[in-house]
């Protein structure tokens, strides 16, 4: 069914455009978040497969654009991963208030990286998937080292993706180096869901064994074998989504 539009206020005061996934018969049984890639927004097409999928499990899932991104307000170069972070909790309370608290918060790439952090301050998350995240959120820094030497040089660098320019301060770069992921994943003591794939050329593989050896039990580690970084491929994404349907319901 189409998705449901909703907006809500991020802690800065922006509002922040939304997409609700929901089950044919809008009943949903659990609700869920979803963070987007670096820049990518909530309609990438393999989030809104995903979603449809997790829809036939009875999973109502939340897809949002971050601040600065898509439909939602805001200036991005005045964003940041801990407004990302925010963001993701300002998107919890809006569930909590008018749907249901998200027991799940899955999230995509640097998407990942974000709802490991946030899962500490989201009391109603009950498990926590990744899907090729990066160990750390410094590994951006460090695939965009030539922007962020600009940026800390000059103050601010502009960067090109998808078409799109965007502008990166000094800030921007020094909140990435400054979270300490290792220890936040080691003090999430939720079930945890590390999706990766081998084939990935964005973020490599051994970001998720990173991952994996910081977190504790209970955790579960699947490789996505031949499926690139963005899932383009419908089945790709349909096949992510009924592996976390399944996964989730010794959890939820």
């Amino acid at each position: 069914m189409p998705a449901e539009r909703v907006n809500f206020e991020s802690k800065s005061g922006h509002k922040l455009a939304g997409l609700l996934d929901l089950p044919d018969d809008k009943e949903a049984s659990v609700f869920a978040l979803f963070a987007h890639c670096f820049t990518c927004g909530k309609n990438l097409k393999p989030i809104v497969n995903i979603n449809k999928t997790l829809a036939e499990y009875g999973i109502g899932v939340l897809r949002f654009d971050f601040t600065g991104i898509g439909d939602s307000q805001g200036d991005f170069s005045e964003t940041n991963f801990s407004s990302n972070v925010e963001d993701l909790e300002a998107a919890a309370a809006f569930l909590a208030e008018y749907y249901q608290a998200p027991a799940l918060i899955i999230g995509h790439s640097m998407g990942g990286a974000a709802v490991l952090q946030a899962a500490g301050s989201i009391e109603s998350a009950k498990a926590v998937i990744t899907i090729a995240a990066p160990s750390s959120p410094d590994h951006l820094s460090n695939i965009l080292e030539e922007k962020r030497n600009m940026a800390k040089s000059e103050g601010a660098a502009e960067v090109t993706i998808g078409g799109r320019t965007f502008t990166l301060t000094k800030e921007f770069f020094d909140d990435l180096e400054a979270q300490k992921m290792k220890e936040t994943i080691g003090n999430l003591n939720l079930p945890l869901l590390i999706l990766h794939s081998p084939k990935d050329q964005t973020v490599d593989m051994e970001n998720a064994d990173e991952i994996f050896q910081a977190a504790r039990q209970p955790k579960s580690y699947i490789s996505l074998d031949q499926i690139g970084h963005l899932m383009l491929d419908e089945k790709d994404a349909r096949y992510v989504g009924n592996l976390i349907g399944t996964w989730v319901q010794n959890y939820l």
